[in-house]
């Protein structure tokens, strides 16, 4: 009978010592992937949120960040592309993109490329139709100074997203559901095309209004003369 000290396979110490290794190693770097993630929303919102505040320093500043986080995370993840890949990651980046296009479309600036950003396919695609999305806000908060062609520009970026993205017709398994992110974007274009018409409408009463309390008022100077 063989005692339980001996050594009946020798190379075993060796293997799961090589196992622990690489599961730590891999550890570290889902959590470090998880802390960079967290960072990269973190720093989408806020940068977002200082788009609509017209906050542009910090908005360049923080696309900066996001940036480096960006590169960081893809470099550190480089032997672990499950990892990158990951829907936590991928979720991440797709909020650094639309960050990055919700900035270019409300200051005007060339639309930027998935190469540019360095994001994959699926995350772009996300972060492009979330970025429609966060127009209506922009377009809004024009519209409650009043009707404006700002306003409607934002619609027909939107427009011109929706259009593309409507395109994109391949299952989940290859985009990672831009196909009901695509539905959200129609709706909210739906809403914003009614809130704009409904503003212009206003628009035009108002300076028909003002045209006729004009005439009027040349009416009846013209009398008592």
């Amino acid at each position: 009978m063989t005692s339980s000290t001996s050594n009946t396979i020798p190379n075993l110490k060796e293997i799961t010592d090589g196992l622990r290794s690489r599961f730590d190693a891999r550890t570290q770097a889902r959590d470090h992937a998880l802390q960079q993630s967290r960072a990269l929303t973190s720093l989408s919102a806020h940068t977002i949120r200082a788009i609509h505040r017209e906050e542009f320093e910090d908005v360049e500043q923080n696309l900066a960040e996001m940036r480096q986080v960006v590169s960081v995370l893809k470099e550190f993840l480089a032997d672990y592309p499950d990892l990158y890949f990951a829907g936590y990651t991928q979720d991440a980046i797709k909020e650094y993109v639309e960050a990055h296009i919700t900035y270019a479309l409300v200051q005007g600036a060339p639309f930027p490329t998935p190469e540019a950003l360095g994001a994959e396919d699926a995350a772009y695609t996300k972060g492009m139709a979330e970025a429609a999305t966060e127009l209506r806000r922009r377009a809004l908060d024009i519209l409650r100074k009043g009707y404006s062609q700002d306003a409607e520009a934002l619609l027909e970026a939107m427009d011109e997203i929706y259009t593309e993205l409507v395109t994109f017709d391949y299952p989940d398994a290859v985009t990672y559901g831009l196909r009901r992110q695509t539905d959200v974007v129609r709706g909210v274009l739906e809403r914003t095309r009614g809130d704009l018409t409904i503003s212009m409408r206003q628009h035009h009463l108002a300076q028909a209004m003002e045209a006729l309390m004009e005439q009027l008022h040349l009416q009846d100077d013209s009398t008592q003369a």
